[in-house]
């Protein structure tokens, strides 16, 4: 890269226009399905690793704000889950040990599943009821000269990040509630 383009503005609109790329290839059915698996929940665990998992953190936390019965798997105060329930976890790269893990015990005790993911033909994606698809550069690809500006997985955490709250006005608006209602369930313990 040219010094002239690590400019903060040049690599602003560089890392804008990557994650626009993504999004003019994720079909409106994703979305769609997300918050129809949401919607017909009764209780909802999210999960994901590293940075992944700060953005599952961040979809559970909007989910609440919607007054829906969510959880983050490892928080001591996370319910079990089963018939009626949906685990909803992030594999970028297709795979994680703990996501494998996690899904058979949600399968085994008769829990819905859905993986977000960049790489459909992952065993995560796989071995789930639902996958949402986020065609996004992971660090299962994050080499070469295809690899983008942001580093590692960045543009698919990006992507994750829009997407859920893209989805959250979606789900929102399905269940005739404002950003008010929304607000009014904010922690006011800050």
């Amino acid at each position: 890269m040219a010094r002239e383009s690590l400019s903060l503005q040049a690599m602003t609109q560089r890392a804008i226009s990557e994650v626009g790329a993504v999004f003019s290839h994720i079909k409106d059915e994703a979305s769609e399905r997300m918050c129809a698996e949401i919607l017909r929940a009764r209780r909802i665990a999210c999960y994901g690793v590293g940075r992944e998992g700060l953005m599952m953190r961040a979809l559970a936390m909007r989910l609440m704000h919607l007054g829906l019965d969510v959880h983050v798997v490892g928080d001591m105060t996370t319910a079990p889950i089963g018939q009626g329930d949906l685990l909803l976890v992030s594999a970028g790269p297709g795979t994680f040990s703990t996501v494998l893990a996690l899904l058979g015990v949600a399968r085994e005790a008769g829990a819905r599943t859905m993986v977000v993911t960049a790489q459909t033909s992952g065993a995560a994606p796989r071995s789930a009821d639902v996958v949402i698809h986020l065609p996004a550069q992971t660090m299962a690809d994050d080499g070469g000269a295809s690899a983008g500006l942001l580093p590692m997985g960045s543009l698919y955490e990006a992507v994750q990040l829009l997407f859920f709250d893209l989805v959250t006005i979606l789900l929102r608006e399905q269940m005739g509630q404002s950003s008010d209602q929304m607000r009014a369930r904010h922690t006011n313990l800050e």
